[in-house]
């Protein structure tokens, strides 16, 4: 590699250097799924000739426009259905060997976001971790998570887990061009992203994609086939469509119109009630087995997974002074959410409160099925656990380790904080330092352990989480009493 002008598989990329990095930004990773490739398998790349200049991000898959403003940072990104692309950062200095690279898949409950949300910028990673950072686009909501494939006619199901596959390709094909080394591959992502993650160590065709996992804040989240032929006959009844009829007009028809049935649909079935309509589905083709049922049989067997959630995960979706359901309805959600008939005995401890809410979704939905993968894990691979505990006290927002919240420490991108209000202190550069250290020794040796931060591994004897707050340390078993509490009841 000399600097920013790379040779891929299909032509000649220039990126751009600054802060200690060369990027390359915008590179298509497959065949822009547009008409006849709408709702199919993602189809390799055409070739170009020429040098393709690398300097602008790739428009993001279509979703709801983010209002808040925080997701990509003010700006107003392109949303277009020719969206996959990835983006790449290298260490600009001489290396005598190839790097690990760290695959990152983002979140959004499977509808929103991109690999070019600011809060992915990945160069502070890139640097001080000594990696090669990669965030990819893939297929959201209606275009990216239908299932669709028993209509025939090569309809697919899963299609936004193909496109990350299909990432993951480009990476092992391409990779070594930029400093990476394919054989040290570790993805890594959040919350959708994480879910994306469990799915992946179960599916057939990501095999050998990849050497080991970070997983935060989400573990295996799936429809079976019978709830996603459900919302996908609900999906075609809002066009007007049959299963049966003839589906030709799914390639044609404007993709506003896809996004805005798929709306529709969406608040007919829930209305403002969570939901994940959207999400991966149990099928034959691409993801046969259960993934927390494939992992218990080994589907994943020796890759390292290192998997930890944040203390107060619900609160993002439950504030004070915000609309919620009450917490009866709110329970039914999070059963159909989880697949459970039955969450009252499980939760008969919690306060009837938007607090109570918030504590039960941390609990079950993020905490329990986390313990529940790592438990399944660790019978076949090393795994790790951890907790991000840090808080701003006084903050409205980040006076609880919210969801997503550890996602600007781990990539030590702080300063994007002054979109809340605050200035970087030396406590929050500590906990960002701590966690990019685990992070990048997990990806360079597959155990995140480094000098002054021993981090023994996650075992139903001892339980070891790494605390990661003010100090990080670690905790044997911590919540210990809820935690037995939960699985004498827990089914995950």
């Amino acid at each position: 590699m000399t600097g920013q002008l790379v040779n891929t598989a299909h032509g000649q990329l220039k990126g751009e250097a600054g802060g200690g990095v060369n990027v390359w930004r915008g590179i298509p990773f497959a065949a822009p799924p547009l008409g006849e490739l709408r709702f199919r398998a993602p189809q390799p790349p055409e070739s170009w000739t020429g040098v393709r200049e690398a300097g602008a991000f790739g428009p993001v898959s279509l979703q709801p426009v983010s209002t808040s403003g925080t997701r990509f940072g003010g700006t107003s990104p392109v949303y277009d259905e020719d969206c996959l692309y990835l983006n790449v950062w290298s260490p600009a200095v001489e290396q005598s060997e190839a790097l690990p690279v760290m695959v990152w898949i983002h979140g959004g409950t499977f509808v929103t976001g991109a690999g070019s949300q600011p809060m992915f910028e990945g160069s502070n990673l890139a640097v001080s971790g000594n990696v090669v950072v990669v965030t990819v686009n893939y297929r959201l909501g209606p275009l990216g998570f239908l299932h669709l494939s028993p209509l025939g006619g090569g309809l697919g199901s899963n299609l936004g887990l193909l496109d990350q596959i299909a990432a993951l390709e480009w990476v092992q094909q391409n990779i070594a061009a930029f400093g990476g080394d394919p054989g040290r591959v570790t993805v890594f992502g959040e919350s959708a992203g994480s879910m994306s993650i469990a799915a992946l160590l179960a599916m057939p065709a990501a095999k050998g994609l990849f050497a080991r996992a970070i997983m935060e804040s989400g573990a295996a989240q799936t429809l079976n086939g019978q709830q996603g032929g459900q919302i996908a006959a609900a999906f075609l009844a809002e066009l007007g469509l049959q299963p049966g009829s003839d589906t030709q007009l799914l390639h044609s028809l404007p993709a506003g119109e896809i996004m805005e049935a798929a709306g529709r649909m969406a608040y007919k079935l829930s209305g403002d009630s969570m939901n994940m309509f959207f999400q991966p589905v149990v099928e034959p083709g691409t993801l046969p087995v259960e993934p927390v049922q494939a992992i218990a049989a080994g589907a994943a067997s020796g890759i390292p997974v290192l998997i930890g959630t944040n203390l107060h995960e619900g609160n993002l979706f439950f504030r004070e002074g915000q609309k919620a359901d009450n917490f009866e309805q709110s329970l039914k959600a999070l059963e159909q959410l989880m697949g459970v008939d039955d969450l009252s005995e499980l939760t008969s401890d919690y306060s009837h409160t938007w607090e109570g809410q918030a504590e039960v979704l941390t609990d079950l939905f993020f905490w329990a099925s986390s313990i529940s993968f790592a438990e399944k894990q660790q019978a076949h691979a090393p795994v790790w656990m951890y907790r991000f505990d840090w808080t701003v006290p006084g903050h409205p927002l980040l006076e609880k380790a919210i969801h997503g919240a550890e996602i600007l420490y781990v990539f030590n991108n702080l300063p994007l904080l002054k979109q809340y209000g605050l200035s970087v202190t030396p406590q929050m550069q500590a906990v960002a330092g701590a966690m990019q250290t685990a992070w990048a020794a997990f990806a360079h040796a597959g155990d995140p352990a480094a000098p002054g931060l021993a981090w023994p591994q996650y075992t139903p004897g001892t339980r070891a989480t790494m605390i990661f707050d003010q100090s990080s340390h670690v905790v044997t078993d911590p919540d210990g009493e809820k935690r037995r509490r939960i699985f004498e009841h827990y089914k995950g």
